[in-house]
């Protein structure tokens, strides 16, 4: 089946749908989800959005607290127009009906998480992300130029090198002209034509064993860039948030969420003691990079398997007004977080690196754009300052739709966009190496490329992983598809992505920290 539209969508979470939103108006648009519309990072999103809205917070306390968290690698830029427009972006949610939490005086309740130095973190309970999307997708079913299409798979996006021509990384023309994507009713694939297209496929942290990511999050649209010959770039920045819940049997991992932190939880050894004086003058609410790696080496000194975040100090009835979400699950595994202390464990969390787009969110590919956890804007330079991600998303996803509308006017598409060709594939008896393979993929980048990395480590995971590339890519090229092979395929880019950014970093810098590069731990904070 051959469809057109004036604008694709890939992907259904915060980034995709402000944007379907705001150019429904001036086109078609077709949102395309692997799986279900509310399956998406967003809707796993705890903490909430940080913004600036009150005194004595200011937006340059808010830039220099994002630019202090990146360790350098900001584009100052970038970070000055994201947090300049965050209210405003903060203004249009609530007039889409997202409610943030308030407090008996009318004020937001703002909470404050780690590396920042006001309250601004606006939240609903500890479930923003679920309002967040339940809302945007409120607006969006009731769109008339807007079309969803759920779990169907997008396999990769067209451009020039489906016509048949030449095409290198240096080529300045090189355009999208819309996606492959498979149907999950006729088990084709189908060919959607769009005059713009936009990539919010969220982040990659599937590639490693334990991660807060939902099963969805496999680095598809960095993975479809990289492909076709689009700038990636800082894929070695992988945030490990430092608490996670510790129940190996569940994936993916739950989320303790930082501002339980802000609200005056500690971490905690086995035996009650505190341990992040040792590290950085913030303690438990430093930038998530130095708690990460604080704990990553308090493990390793002990031998445990998890250290502990003790709320027990705090009152119960707040506590539990504040996160029933937190105290609800933490109570369905026999832990009553008003009482028990909650072991926690580092977990990938967050891709800060990916797609290369500019102030626009375009991408190196003519009429593609880019927003949310797949992209690289600049924001978050060398490690994402807590809840920057969901303000990232709105702030691009407004900036790439105001070009976007202007663009589309210029965009005349006449090539012939050939369908896909599946000749020859066959439903190959060897499908069933697809789960064992990923299990391997997930212990290569999890053992060797996790928090701590070394040059001996990172070569030992690009062999292992060359492997698994050519295994791979020989079922891909004989093989009916399946969204578990393509997922597969697009993760094993993404761990290639991910080895050679780190091998190319000689420095230890934000979440890339070499033992062959060392760097002290910062005793003080800022």
């Amino acid at each position: 089946m051959r469809k057109k539209v004036d604008f694709l969508v890939i992907g259904s979470g915060i980034a995709g749908l402000t944007f379907a939103i705001k150019v429904a108006k001036h086109g078609k648009v077709c949102i395309v989800t692997k799986s279900r519309m509310d399956d998406t990072a967003t809707s796993w999103a705890q903490g909430g959005i940080a913004a600036v809205m009150y005194t004595p917070d200011s937006f340059e306390k808010h830039i220099q607290d994002t630019i202090i968290a990146g360790d350098g690698l900001c584009n100052e830029e970038v970070v000055r127009f994201t947090i300049s427009e965050s209210t405003e972006r903060i203004r249009e949610l609530v007039k889409w009906g997202i409610k943030f939490d308030k407090t008996t005086s009318g004020r937001y309740d703002l909470a404050k998480e780690g590396g920042h130095s006001e309250y601004r973190v606006l939240h609903h309970k500890d479930s923003t992300g679920r309002e967040i999307e339940n809302k945007l997708l409120e607006q969006v079913k009731k769109h008339p130029n807007i079309e969803i299409l759920e779990n169907h798979f997008t396999i990769d996006i067209i451009t020039q090198h489906h016509l048949g021509m030449e095409v290198n990384s240096r080529t300045k023309d090189l355009a999208c002209f819309g996606a492959f994507v498979m149907n999950p009713v006729t088990r084709l694939v189908d060919t959607v034509l769009s005059k713009i297209t936009l990539l919010a496929t969220g982040g990659s942290g599937n590639v490693y064993n334990n991660t807060t990511n939902p099963l969805i999050s496999t680095g598809d649209g960095i993975a479809m860039v990289y492909r076709a010959k689009g700038a990636v770039e800082n894929m070695e920045f992988i945030q490990f948030h430092p608490t996670a819940l510790y129940h190996p049997e569940e994936k993916p991992a739950f989320l303790i969420t930082e501002a339980l932190r802000g609200f005056g939880a500690v971490l905690k050894t086995r035996d009650g003691k505190e341990f992040m004086h040792k590290y950085d003058a913030r303690l438990s609410l430093a930038p998530r990079d130095i708690v990460a790696r604080a704990i990553d080496n308090e493990l390793k000194l002990s031998g445990e398997d998890y250290l502990f975040l003790d709320c027990r100090h705090l009152k119960k009835n707040e506590l539990i007004n504040h996160f029933p979400t937190i105290y609800a699950k933490c109570l369905s595994v026999g832990i009553d977080i008003s009482k028990d202390m909650i072991p926690v464990v580092p977990t990938a969390h967050y891709t800060c690196g990916g797609i290369k787009v500019d102030e626009s969110g375009r991408s190196s590919i003519i009429n593609l754009f880019a927003s949310g956890e797949c992209t690289s804007t600049g924001l978050h330079g060398a490690n994402r300052l807590a809840s920057n991600s969901l303000l990232e998303s709105l702030v691009f996803s407004h900036r790439a739709s105001v070009e976007a509308i202007n663009q589309i006017k210029k965009i005349n598409h006449c090539l012939e966009i050939p369908d896909w060709d599946a000749e020859g594939m066959v439903l190959n008896e060897e499908m069933v190496l697809i789960t064992q393979s990923l299990k391997e993929l997930q212990a290569i980048m999890s053992s060797y490329v996790g928090i701590v990395r070394s040059n001996l480590r990172l070569q030992r995971a690009f062999d292992r992983l060359e492997l698994l590339y050519r295994e791979s890519e020989e079922l891909y090229s004989k093989s009916i598809l399946t969204p578990k092979l393509c997922e597969l395929r697009n993760l094993i880019n993404i761990g290639y992505l991910i080895i050679k950014a780190a091998r190319g970093r000689h420095e230890s810098r934000g979440l890339h920290y070499s033992l062959d590069y060392p760097r002290p731990i910062p005793k003080k904070g800022g």
